[in-house]
Protein backbone atom coordinates (compact mmCIF):
# COMPACT_ATOMS: atom_id res chain seq x y z
CA UNK A 1 0.00 0.00 0.00
CA UNK A 2 1.76 3.21 -1.16
CA UNK A 3 1.34 6.36 1.83
CA UNK A 4 1.40 9.75 0.72
CA UNK A 5 3.66 11.12 2.84
CA UNK A 6 2.93 14.75 3.64
CA UNK A 7 3.28 17.08 7.07
CA UNK A 8 0.88 16.18 9.09
CA UNK A 9 -2.63 18.94 9.70
CA UNK A 10 -1.99 21.02 12.89
CA UNK A 11 -5.57 19.90 14.27
CA UNK A 12 -3.83 15.93 13.59
CA UNK A 13 -0.91 17.60 15.89
CA UNK A 14 -2.89 18.40 18.79
CA UNK A 15 -5.18 15.84 18.69
CA UNK A 16 -2.05 13.05 18.50
CA UNK A 17 -0.72 15.10 21.30
CA UNK A 18 -3.64 15.12 24.06
CA UNK A 19 -4.44 11.27 23.39
CA UNK A 20 -0.92 10.76 24.23
CA UNK A 21 -1.00 12.81 27.21
CA UNK A 22 -4.26 11.48 28.33
CA UNK A 23 -3.01 7.76 27.91
CA UNK A 24 -0.18 8.40 29.79
CA UNK A 25 -2.09 10.51 32.98
CA UNK A 26 -3.92 7.84 32.86
CA UNK A 27 -1.21 5.30 33.17
CA UNK A 28 0.40 7.14 35.58
CA UNK A 29 -2.52 7.08 38.17
CA UNK A 30 -2.82 3.39 37.30
CA UNK A 31 -6.25 3.69 35.59
CA UNK A 32 -6.62 0.88 32.90
CA UNK A 33 -9.79 -1.43 31.24
CA UNK A 34 -9.32 -4.61 32.48
CA UNK A 35 -7.93 -6.13 35.79
CA UNK A 36 -4.73 -7.84 35.69
CA UNK A 37 -6.74 -11.13 36.97
CA UNK A 38 -8.45 -11.01 33.97
CA UNK A 39 -7.89 -14.29 31.17
CA UNK A 40 -7.36 -12.42 28.03
CA UNK A 41 -4.88 -10.06 29.55
CA UNK A 42 -1.55 -11.69 28.23
CA UNK A 43 1.27 -9.34 29.43
CA UNK A 44 0.62 -7.93 32.92
CA UNK A 45 2.19 -5.27 34.20
CA UNK A 46 1.64 -1.37 33.40
CA UNK A 47 4.39 -1.00 30.92
CA UNK A 48 3.22 -3.21 28.10
CA UNK A 49 0.06 -1.01 27.49
CA UNK A 50 2.27 2.15 26.20
CA UNK A 51 3.31 0.20 23.32
CA UNK A 52 -0.26 0.57 21.92
CA UNK A 53 -1.05 3.77 23.05
CA UNK A 54 2.44 5.12 21.32
CA UNK A 55 1.60 3.57 18.25
CA UNK A 56 -2.32 4.91 17.83
CA UNK A 57 -1.21 8.62 19.10
CA UNK A 58 1.55 8.28 15.86
CA UNK A 59 -1.69 6.96 13.41
CA UNK A 60 -3.46 10.06 14.99
CA UNK A 61 -0.98 11.84 12.73
CA UNK A 62 -1.77 10.31 9.45
CA UNK A 63 -5.63 10.29 10.00
CA UNK A 64 -5.65 13.15 6.99
CA UNK A 65 -2.77 12.37 4.97
CA UNK A 66 -2.90 8.45 4.62
CA UNK A 67 -6.24 7.17 6.74
CA UNK A 68 -6.46 4.05 5.32
CA UNK A 69 -2.92 3.12 6.55
CA UNK A 70 -3.79 4.88 10.05
CA UNK A 71 -6.66 2.94 10.54
CA UNK A 72 -4.74 -0.46 9.63
CA UNK A 73 -1.86 0.25 11.90
CA UNK A 74 -4.61 1.98 14.58
CA UNK A 75 -6.50 -1.54 14.15
CA UNK A 76 -3.79 -3.74 14.97
CA UNK A 77 -2.74 -1.54 17.90
CA UNK A 78 -6.18 -2.05 19.34
CA UNK A 79 -5.87 -5.28 18.83
CA UNK A 80 -2.24 -5.54 21.10
CA UNK A 81 -4.03 -3.12 23.80
CA UNK A 82 -6.86 -5.73 24.24
CA UNK A 83 -4.09 -8.40 25.35
CA UNK A 84 -2.79 -5.74 28.06
CA UNK A 85 -4.50 -3.72 31.04
CA UNK A 86 -5.89 -1.79 28.30
CA UNK A 87 -6.24 2.30 28.01
CA UNK A 88 -9.28 4.24 27.29
CA UNK A 89 -7.33 6.82 25.58
CA UNK A 90 -6.24 4.13 23.22
CA UNK A 91 -9.75 3.18 22.30
CA UNK A 92 -11.07 6.92 21.79
CA UNK A 93 -8.27 7.36 19.73
CA UNK A 94 -9.20 4.28 17.06
CA UNK A 95 -12.68 5.88 17.22
CA UNK A 96 -10.82 9.38 15.48
CA UNK A 97 -9.08 6.89 13.14
CA UNK A 98 -11.98 5.11 12.18
CA UNK A 99 -13.78 8.44 11.86
CA UNK A 100 -11.18 10.29 9.70
CA UNK A 101 -10.80 7.06 7.49
CA UNK A 102 -14.22 7.32 6.35
CA UNK A 103 -14.34 11.62 6.20
CA UNK A 104 -11.07 11.86 4.23
CA UNK A 105 -10.66 8.54 2.85
CA UNK A 106 -11.22 7.76 -0.45
CA UNK A 107 -14.89 7.00 -1.72
CA UNK A 108 -14.87 3.80 -1.84
CA UNK A 109 -13.50 3.39 1.62
CA UNK A 110 -16.12 5.58 3.16
CA UNK A 111 -18.55 3.18 1.28
CA UNK A 112 -17.33 0.25 2.51
CA UNK A 113 -16.33 0.33 6.31
CA UNK A 114 -19.81 1.75 7.43
CA UNK A 115 -20.80 -1.74 5.91
CA UNK A 116 -17.49 -3.84 7.58
CA UNK A 117 -18.10 -2.34 10.90
CA UNK A 118 -21.87 -2.87 10.94
CA UNK A 119 -21.69 -6.32 10.19
CA UNK A 120 -18.88 -6.44 12.30
CA UNK A 121 -21.46 -5.04 14.87
CA UNK A 122 -23.99 -7.88 14.29
CA UNK A 123 -21.36 -10.87 14.32
CA UNK A 124 -19.98 -9.26 17.99
CA UNK A 125 -23.78 -9.34 19.26
CA UNK A 126 -25.07 -12.35 17.96
CA UNK A 127 -22.22 -15.00 18.20
CA UNK A 128 -21.32 -14.46 21.78
CA UNK A 129 -24.78 -14.49 22.48
CA UNK A 130 -25.13 -17.66 20.65
CA UNK A 131 -22.23 -19.14 22.40
CA UNK A 132 -22.44 -18.17 26.11
CA UNK A 133 -26.15 -17.64 26.59
CA UNK A 134 -26.13 -15.20 28.54
CA UNK A 135 -27.47 -11.35 28.32
CA UNK A 136 -23.87 -9.83 29.21
CA UNK A 137 -22.47 -11.33 26.00
CA UNK A 138 -24.77 -8.43 24.15
CA UNK A 139 -22.80 -5.82 25.53
CA UNK A 140 -19.58 -7.26 23.52
CA UNK A 141 -21.85 -6.19 20.14
CA UNK A 142 -22.52 -2.62 21.92
CA UNK A 143 -18.63 -2.09 22.54
CA UNK A 144 -17.80 -3.11 18.71
CA UNK A 145 -20.88 -0.97 17.49
CA UNK A 146 -19.73 1.69 20.12
CA UNK A 147 -15.23 1.62 19.05
CA UNK A 148 -16.15 1.32 15.14
CA UNK A 149 -19.80 1.34 13.58
CA UNK A 150 -21.16 4.63 15.33
CA UNK A 151 -17.71 6.76 14.11
CA UNK A 152 -18.01 4.97 10.76
CA UNK A 153 -21.48 5.99 10.40
CA UNK A 154 -21.15 9.66 11.95
CA UNK A 155 -17.81 9.73 9.45
CA UNK A 156 -20.08 8.98 6.13
CA UNK A 157 -23.05 11.88 7.41
CA UNK A 158 -20.35 14.65 7.72
CA UNK A 159 -18.62 13.44 4.67
CA UNK A 160 -21.95 13.40 2.58
CA UNK A 161 -23.03 17.12 4.48
CA UNK A 162 -19.77 18.02 3.06
CA UNK A 163 -20.45 16.76 -0.04
CA UNK A 164 -23.28 18.19 -0.55
CA UNK A 165 -22.52 21.60 0.25
CA UNK A 166 -19.49 21.31 -1.84
CA UNK A 167 -21.95 20.35 -4.74
CA UNK A 168 -23.90 23.87 -3.68
CA UNK A 169 -20.83 25.64 -3.83
CA UNK A 170 -19.98 24.46 -7.29
CA UNK A 171 -23.05 24.84 -8.83
CA UNK A 172 -23.47 28.21 -7.54
CA UNK A 173 -20.18 29.25 -8.85
CA UNK A 174 -21.44 27.42 -12.42
CA UNK A 175 -24.64 29.57 -12.48
CA UNK A 176 -22.69 32.74 -11.51
CA UNK A 177 -20.17 32.05 -14.39
CA UNK A 178 -23.33 31.37 -16.43
CA UNK A 179 -25.02 34.27 -15.80
CA UNK A 180 -21.71 36.18 -16.29
CA UNK A 181 -21.78 34.30 -20.09
CA UNK A 182 -25.26 35.44 -20.40
CA UNK A 183 -24.46 39.06 -19.28
CA UNK A 184 -21.69 39.42 -21.70
CA UNK A 185 -23.44 37.83 -24.83
CA UNK A 186 -26.46 40.27 -23.68
CA UNK A 187 -23.93 43.21 -24.17
CA UNK A 188 -22.46 41.87 -27.59
CA UNK A 189 -25.71 42.03 -29.06
CA UNK A 190 -26.60 45.05 -27.65
CA UNK A 191 -23.59 46.69 -28.86
CA UNK A 192 -24.14 44.59 -32.50
CA UNK A 193 -27.85 46.10 -32.67
CA UNK A 194 -26.57 49.51 -31.96
CA UNK A 195 -23.98 49.25 -34.46
CA UNK A 196 -26.73 48.44 -37.10
CA UNK A 197 -28.78 51.10 -36.16
CA UNK A 198 -26.00 53.46 -36.20
CA UNK A 199 -24.81 52.44 -39.67
CA UNK A 200 -28.03 52.09 -41.17
CA UNK A 201 -29.52 55.27 -39.87
CA UNK A 202 -26.45 57.51 -40.47
CA UNK A 203 -24.21 55.96 -43.33
CA UNK A 204 -27.21 57.00 -46.25
CA UNK A 205 -27.01 60.59 -45.51
CA UNK A 206 -22.93 60.79 -45.56
CA UNK A 207 -23.62 59.14 -48.64
CA UNK A 208 -25.05 61.55 -49.94
CA UNK A 209 -23.28 64.65 -48.69
CA UNK A 210 -20.50 62.75 -50.12
CA UNK A 211 -21.12 62.12 -53.26
CA UNK A 212 -23.35 65.63 -53.72
CA UNK A 213 -20.30 67.58 -51.79
CA UNK A 214 -17.83 66.01 -54.29
CA UNK A 215 -20.45 67.14 -57.35
CA UNK A 216 -20.30 70.65 -56.11
CA UNK A 217 -16.62 70.88 -55.82
CA UNK A 218 -15.77 69.27 -59.22
CA UNK A 219 -18.32 71.40 -61.51
CA UNK A 220 -17.93 75.53 -61.92
CA UNK A 221 -21.70 75.67 -62.23
CA UNK A 222 -23.52 78.05 -59.54
CA UNK A 223 -26.80 75.85 -60.09
CA UNK A 224 -25.32 72.74 -60.00
CA UNK A 225 -23.52 73.98 -57.02
CA UNK A 226 -26.83 74.95 -55.49
CA UNK A 227 -28.41 71.92 -55.72
CA UNK A 228 -25.77 70.12 -54.53
CA UNK A 229 -25.51 72.07 -51.32
CA UNK A 230 -29.71 72.01 -51.10
CA UNK A 231 -29.10 68.05 -50.91
CA UNK A 232 -26.18 68.02 -48.48
CA UNK A 233 -28.41 70.61 -46.24
CA UNK A 234 -31.34 68.17 -46.24
CA UNK A 235 -28.94 64.75 -45.61
CA UNK A 236 -27.25 66.61 -43.00
CA UNK A 237 -30.79 67.48 -41.56
CA UNK A 238 -32.29 64.24 -41.73
CA UNK A 239 -29.04 62.72 -40.73
CA UNK A 240 -28.87 64.77 -37.17
CA UNK A 241 -32.87 64.01 -36.31
CA UNK A 242 -31.96 60.24 -36.84
CA UNK A 243 -28.71 60.60 -35.06
CA UNK A 244 -31.11 62.08 -32.04
CA UNK A 245 -33.41 59.52 -32.31
CA UNK A 246 -30.89 57.17 -31.76
CA UNK A 247 -29.43 58.95 -28.59
CA UNK A 248 -32.71 58.93 -27.16
CA UNK A 249 -32.90 54.92 -27.62
CA UNK A 250 -29.66 54.96 -25.43
CA UNK A 251 -31.49 57.38 -22.55
CA UNK A 252 -34.39 55.09 -22.51
CA UNK A 253 -32.92 52.11 -22.75
CA UNK A 254 -34.57 50.19 -20.20
CA UNK A 255 -37.79 51.21 -21.71
CA UNK A 256 -39.02 47.62 -23.84
CA UNK A 257 -41.09 50.14 -26.27
CA UNK A 258 -39.75 51.01 -29.41
CA UNK A 259 -39.51 54.95 -29.69
CA UNK A 260 -43.06 55.98 -32.03
CA UNK A 261 -40.64 57.74 -34.80
CA UNK A 262 -38.79 53.79 -35.57
CA UNK A 263 -39.38 53.43 -39.28
CA UNK A 264 -41.89 51.20 -40.64
CA UNK A 265 -42.98 50.15 -44.07
CA UNK A 266 -44.89 53.14 -44.52
CA UNK A 267 -42.07 54.80 -44.74
CA UNK A 268 -40.75 53.20 -47.68
CA UNK A 269 -42.15 55.84 -49.93
CA UNK A 270 -40.56 58.77 -48.24
CA UNK A 271 -37.61 56.89 -48.39
CA UNK A 272 -37.68 56.02 -52.25
CA UNK A 273 -38.50 59.89 -52.52
CA UNK A 274 -34.90 60.81 -50.82
CA UNK A 275 -33.12 58.50 -52.82
CA UNK A 276 -34.72 59.69 -56.01
CA UNK A 277 -33.90 63.60 -54.85
CA UNK A 278 -29.87 61.71 -54.18
CA UNK A 279 -30.32 61.01 -57.77
CA UNK A 280 -31.55 57.12 -58.12
CA UNK A 281 -33.92 56.41 -60.44
CA UNK A 282 -35.48 54.31 -58.06
CA UNK A 283 -39.41 52.52 -58.57
CA UNK A 284 -41.07 50.76 -55.79
CA UNK A 285 -43.49 48.36 -55.85
CA UNK A 286 -44.61 47.27 -52.66
CA UNK A 287 -48.24 44.57 -51.59
CA UNK A 288 -48.61 43.37 -48.12
CA UNK A 289 -50.56 42.93 -45.25
CA UNK A 290 -50.26 43.35 -41.43
CA UNK A 291 -46.30 42.97 -40.83
CA UNK A 292 -44.71 42.24 -36.74
CA UNK A 293 -42.76 45.38 -36.02
CA UNK A 294 -39.93 43.53 -35.76
CA UNK A 295 -40.14 42.71 -39.24
CA UNK A 296 -40.97 45.83 -40.59
CA UNK A 297 -37.88 47.23 -38.77
CA UNK A 298 -35.64 44.67 -40.37
CA UNK A 299 -37.31 45.50 -44.05
CA UNK A 300 -36.95 48.79 -43.94
CA UNK A 301 -33.33 49.10 -43.19
CA UNK A 302 -32.83 46.44 -45.54
CA UNK A 303 -34.15 48.88 -48.02
CA UNK A 304 -32.37 51.38 -46.67
CA UNK A 305 -28.90 49.88 -46.80
CA UNK A 306 -29.18 48.74 -50.38
CA UNK A 307 -30.66 51.92 -52.11
CA UNK A 308 -27.23 53.57 -50.34
CA UNK A 309 -25.05 50.74 -51.88
CA UNK A 310 -27.07 51.81 -55.10
CA UNK A 311 -25.97 55.09 -54.61
CA UNK A 312 -22.80 54.45 -53.96
CA UNK A 313 -21.87 51.13 -56.20
CA UNK A 314 -24.59 50.99 -58.84
CA UNK A 315 -24.05 51.96 -62.61
CA UNK A 316 -26.49 54.24 -64.09
CA UNK A 317 -29.86 52.52 -64.58
CA UNK A 318 -33.42 51.77 -62.65
CA UNK A 319 -33.13 50.58 -59.36
CA UNK A 320 -36.29 48.34 -58.24
CA UNK A 321 -37.71 48.45 -54.80
CA UNK A 322 -39.79 44.91 -54.62
CA UNK A 323 -41.71 43.49 -52.03
CA UNK A 324 -44.71 41.00 -51.21
CA UNK A 325 -46.14 39.33 -48.02
CA UNK A 326 -46.76 35.56 -48.93
CA UNK A 327 -47.64 32.49 -47.22
CA UNK A 328 -46.29 33.73 -43.74
CA UNK A 329 -43.12 35.49 -45.49
CA UNK A 330 -42.32 38.49 -46.40
CA UNK A 331 -40.31 38.64 -49.88
CA UNK A 332 -38.12 41.38 -50.18
CA UNK A 333 -36.03 41.99 -53.35
CA UNK A 334 -33.76 45.60 -54.14
CA UNK A 335 -32.21 45.46 -58.06
CA UNK A 336 -30.10 47.73 -59.09
CA UNK A 337 -27.49 48.21 -62.41
CA UNK A 338 -24.32 45.99 -61.59
CA UNK A 339 -21.42 47.38 -63.74
CA UNK A 340 -17.57 48.06 -63.49
CA UNK A 341 -16.89 51.50 -61.73
CA UNK A 342 -13.24 52.54 -61.21
CA UNK A 343 -14.05 53.62 -57.74
CA UNK A 344 -17.33 54.07 -55.40
CA UNK A 345 -19.09 57.33 -55.31
CA UNK A 346 -18.38 57.45 -51.37
CA UNK A 347 -16.17 54.87 -49.47
CA UNK A 348 -17.58 52.19 -47.76
CA UNK A 349 -16.59 49.82 -45.02
CA UNK A 350 -18.56 46.23 -45.68
CA UNK A 351 -20.63 46.75 -42.25
CA UNK A 352 -23.85 47.35 -44.65
CA UNK A 353 -24.05 43.62 -45.98
CA UNK A 354 -23.02 42.16 -42.58
CA UNK A 355 -26.15 44.58 -41.05
CA UNK A 356 -28.49 43.47 -42.98
CA UNK A 357 -27.33 39.30 -42.69
CA UNK A 358 -27.77 40.22 -38.90
CA UNK A 359 -30.88 41.51 -39.21
CA UNK A 360 -32.39 39.13 -41.37
CA UNK A 361 -30.80 36.07 -39.21
CA UNK A 362 -32.34 37.40 -35.74
CA UNK A 363 -35.49 36.72 -37.62
CA UNK A 364 -34.86 33.23 -38.24
CA UNK A 365 -34.74 34.27 -42.51
CA UNK A 366 -32.62 33.94 -45.47
CA UNK A 367 -30.80 36.81 -46.88
CA UNK A 368 -28.96 36.95 -49.98
CA UNK A 369 -26.82 39.10 -52.17
CA UNK A 370 -25.05 38.94 -55.33
CA UNK A 371 -24.63 39.48 -58.64
CA UNK A 372 -27.56 38.35 -61.11
CA UNK A 373 -28.25 38.06 -64.77
CA UNK A 374 -31.18 40.54 -66.13
CA UNK A 375 -34.30 39.48 -67.52
CA UNK A 376 -33.67 41.26 -70.41
CA UNK A 377 -30.23 40.26 -71.77
CA UNK A 378 -29.73 43.54 -72.98
CA UNK A 379 -29.63 45.38 -69.38
CA UNK A 380 -26.68 43.24 -68.64
CA UNK A 381 -26.29 42.42 -65.09
CA UNK A 382 -27.60 43.23 -61.63
CA UNK A 383 -26.68 43.47 -57.88
CA UNK A 384 -29.36 41.84 -56.17
CA UNK A 385 -29.92 41.74 -52.64
CA UNK A 386 -32.75 39.06 -51.42
CA UNK A 387 -34.42 38.61 -48.03
CA UNK A 388 -37.23 36.60 -46.68
CA UNK A 389 -38.55 37.54 -43.50
CA UNK A 390 -41.14 35.20 -41.50
CA UNK A 391 -44.39 37.21 -40.43
CA UNK A 392 -45.88 34.73 -37.82
CA UNK A 393 -46.15 35.72 -34.26
CA UNK A 394 -42.94 34.01 -33.10
CA UNK A 395 -41.22 37.05 -34.85
CA UNK A 396 -42.90 39.74 -32.19
CA UNK A 397 -40.40 38.39 -29.26
CA UNK A 398 -37.45 38.83 -31.48
CA UNK A 399 -34.56 41.70 -30.86
CA UNK A 400 -35.33 45.06 -32.96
Amino acid sequence: MAVRLSRPHRFDVWAALAGLGGGLLLWGIGLGTRPADEPIVLFDGRWPLLVPLAVIAGCELLRRSAPRTALLLGTLALIADTVTRGSIATVVMYTDLMYAAVLYGTPASARRIPWVTGLLTIAATLVPYAVWRVPEALLIGVAVGIVSFAPASTGLIVRNHRDAAEAARLRAEQTALLAEMDRTQAVTAERARMARELHDMVANHLSAIAIHSTAALSLDDPGTSKEALTVIRENSVQGLSEMRRLIGILRDGADDREPAATPTLEGLGALVEGARANGLDVALDAAYDSVPAPVELAAYRIVQESLTNALKHAARGKVTVWLRGRGGTLELRVSSPYGDRDAPRAPGSGAGLVGMRERVALLHGTFGAGPENAPDPADGKLWVVRASLPVSDTTRGETR
